[in-house]
């Protein structure tokens, strides 16, 4: 039976780590060890870390991490920031991250910075002054200017999704994935009458940013294999819904109908476009191909198939997280690209 204190006075303060090692008549390091998850490799009873977690419920015990820190140099917290918390890939990310934090014993905290390069900069300045560990800066619009921030106050980082130069950096094969969407247009899509309709088009993206350069260059490539491309035939109208449907519908007005094939740069770029697309008859639609370079679920419901890349993100995070494990220091700054999956839209 375990020791009985004073409840009235435990009452009147905080639970101390040192008040529940009393309690469970064990030592201060034991009760530290089984709060942070470590009582395993201590090899400490399993008996002993359900009476220590049962004791911290019971008397609402909670580490003071700031404190913690401040003794130990360390935190337990890991950073995230994304651009949006809407988008599905960065909200699968960001799931997936906070999983594997927490096998690591490590708080995850993420934070959206809305695709605004001063925010992001301003949020991994505050992130840091709670003492995190590491920081995973995702889809980051200025990773360099994150990275410089980093580097002067010693916190390890990585890159994820668009990369940077003065960090470790983890991509999706932003090229193999466009170049294999527009194999299946040229495949899969039949020549169209004026000759003007008869052309693949790209849709999105902003023309500065990484993920579209290397999108674009895949499309590019392989249809120039097939005929000469023509600048007109990249459309980079942003990553905006609206903007997306409004090029969409100005293009078709021009060519007086669909075009043979179209890749979309984003599930966000196709979602904007489905808001026109859904006005015309099922034979214009079944006159184009439709890829996409991001997966969207609900793409399998449409009246038209849409072919599409999905992005690995269990792969994107395992690797970041060996870069931030050490385990790839052989590289002082290693680049990595994951290849995305295939998902046919029939």
């Amino acid at each position: 039976m375990h020791k009985v204190l004073d409840m009235k006075k435990a009452s009147d303060r905080k639970t101390t780590i040192y008040a529940l090692a009393e309690l469970a008549q064990t030592s201060s390091s034991t009760v530290s060890a089984i709060l942070n998850g470590t009582w395993r490799q201590r090899r400490i009873s399993e008996e002993t870390a359900n009476r220590v977690q049962a004791l911290a419920l019971e008397h609402r015990y909670s580490v003071n991490r700031q404190a913690s820190g401040l003794r130990k140099s360390r935190s337990g917290l890991i950073g995230m920031i994304i651009p949006t918390h809407e988008d599905h890939f960065f909200g699968s990310m960001s799931q997936v991250f906070d999983e594997m934090a927490r096998t690591r014993h490590l708080q995850p905290i993420v934070v959206s910075t809305l695709r605004d390069a001063e925010l992001e900069v301003a949020t991994v300045a505050t992130l840091i002054s709670y003492q995190i560990e590491y920081l995973v800066v995702a889809g980051a619009t200025a990773p360099d200017a994150v990275s410089e921030v980093c580097q002067h106050h010693g916190v390890k980082h990585v890159n994820v999704d668009l990369p940077g130069t003065l960090a470790p950096s983890v991509t999706s094969d932003n090229y193999w994935g466009a170049a294999q969407l527009t194999a299946i247009l040229i495949a899969r899509s039949r020549p169209q009458h004026p000759p003007l309709r008869d052309r693949l088009y790209f849709i999105g993206g902003i023309a500065g940013d990484y993920a579209t350069r290397r999108r674009v260059q895949g499309f590019a490539d392989t249809v120039n294999q097939q005929w000469p491309l023509e600048p007109q035939q990249i459309r980079n109208c942003g990553y905006d819904a609206a903007l997306a449907e409004t090029d969409l519908r100005q293009l078709c007005a021009s060519l007086g109908g669909l075009p043979r094939g179209i890749v979309f740069a984003s599930s966000v770029v196709l979602e904007g476009a489905i808001n026109y697309l859904k006005t015309l008859p099922l034979e214009e639609l079944e006159r184009c191909v439709f890829c996409c370079c991001d997966w969207n679920p609900f793409a399998s419901y449409l009246r038209f198939p849409v072919h599409m890349t999905r992005q690995d993100v269990s792969g994107l995070m395992e690797a970041a997280f060996q870069i931030i494990d050490g385990q790839d220091e052989g590289a002082p700054r290693p680049f990595v690209e994951v290849l995305p999956h295939l998902v046919l839209g029939d």
